[in-house]
């Protein structure tokens, strides 16, 4: 893979970019506290700023790597960062990247995960060089499934007990999308 690291892309709406120390507000204010995002993802809410602030502060710090990718969804209207979409694992051996992602409630049901995915998968394929992307979801979180489908990816079924959320084991949904999937496309 010809890594490039987190560089900024944009679409109509978004501008996906490094996070910096600035954005810690935003982060905590839009979707780290909110126990209806944090509902299906296997990190803990972030109970005070200083929460948000260690994980951002680990994110910021790891840009130095040309294989790490987060990037900050800032909605281009107001300028706002209102989530965040990463490569969570990588094997360069297969050429596969596993992705996530997190977004505010107030823009949920807008598209704009599905238009950051997109965008995303599209850097992947077309200059990092990657053959396999894959992501998963909790069983129950019908959202991210549509997000994964619109995107082009395939179900390719159910992980038992693949995930702890809460504490707690749980079924998880795999999806992928492969690079000659993706060019037909």
């Amino acid at each position: 893979m010809n890594h490039r690291g987190t560089v900024t892309l944009e679409t109509d709406r978004l501008i996906l970019r490094k996070f910096n120390y600035d954005d810690v507000y935003d982060i905590y204010n839009n979707w780290s506290n909110d126990i209806d995002v944090v509902k299906y993802v296997t990190w803990d809410i972030h109970n005070t700023i200083e929460d948000t602030k260690i994980v951002l502060n680990k994110w910021v710090s790891s840009y130095s790597r040309d294989n790490y990718y987060r990037w900050a969804i800032v909605f281009k209207e107001n300028n706002s960062v209102i989530g965040n979409i990463a490569i969570n694992k990588e094997d360069s051996k297969i050429k596969m990247v596993n992705f996530g992602y997190s977004i505010s409630k107030d823009y949920w049901n807008m598209g704009i995960t599905t238009e950051a995915l997109f965008r995303i998968i599209k850097f992947l394929f077309e200059e990092v060089g990657v053959n396999r992307i894959e992501g998963y979801h909790h069983i129950d979180n019908i959202a991210s499934s549509k997000v994964m489908l619109k995107c082009g990816l395939t179900k390719e079924g159910v992980i038992r007990e693949g995930a702890l959320y809460d504490d707690t084991f749980c079924d998880i949904v795999l999806y992928s999308i492969l690079r000659k999937d993706y060019m037909v496309m």
